[in-house]
């Protein structure tokens, strides 16, 4: 199984594929968009974390910038469901730590965001990932001196509730919270939060 590849980036092209030279040989490898991007101009030195992925009737390279992305990579493909272009499909629209949030949050709206994921298909991704991944502390709330509860993890579940209760769609709501910090009071997060969504995220 082929791990890596450190080699000269001869070409790339729009649907993802680069070619990496290596030892005079051609490796044909599917990137994310990023990824893409941050390995510079042809004939540049490149390196890559790779999966190689083996069927009856093709083999197909998948590059990575880092070991965590390719890891992610492998338990996204693990899930029911979930092929090799699906999983790079996912990770082109969230980064590792972007997952493992939404995943943490069970935020279904934000894996919607990616092509091809319905909200079925989403629901059973996250509940796949959940045992999975390697996720972010789970909200903890604690007691200010002035009585009013912070959150000192994240506050996105709860203010996505109380904005889907208000009726805001999903794409608003992800929108507005991306806007906000982790962690504060409550009610003055929902306050901003309402405050992004009434000026269109201004």
């Amino acid at each position: 199984m082929i791990g890596s590849l450190r080699g000269r980036l001869l070409d790339r092209n729009h649907d993802g594929e680069l070619l990496i030279e290596v030892a005079g040989i051609g490796y044909r490898v599917l990137v994310t968009p990023s990824t893409s991007v941050g390995l510079g101009e042809p004939d540049s030195e490149v390196f890559l974390h790779t999966h190689h992925s083996v069927r009856e009737d093709s083999e197909t390279l998948y590059g990575f910038a880092t070991i965590d992305q390719r890891r992610v990579f492998e338990t996204l493909i693990s899930a029911h469901g979930v092929g090799p272009s699906l999983g790079l499909a996912i990770l082109s629209v969230h980064g590792p730590d972007a997952l493992r949030r939404a995943v943490a949050d069970d935020d279904i709206s934000a894996l919607c965001l990616v092509p091809g994921v319905g909200k079925k298909t989403a629901a059973r991704i996250v509940m796949e990932l959940k045992s999975k991944l390697d996720l972010p502390d789970s909200p903890v709330v604690v007691l200010t001196d002035g009585g009013g509860a912070t959150i000192t993890s994240t506050t996105r579940s709860d203010l996505r509730s109380a904005l889907e209760g208000l009726g805001y769609a999903p794409d608003e709501i992800h929108a507005a919270l991306s806007e906000l910090p982790d962690d504060g009071d409550i009610g003055e997060l929902l306050k901003d939060a309402l405050r992004l969504l009434a000026t269109g995220g201004r």
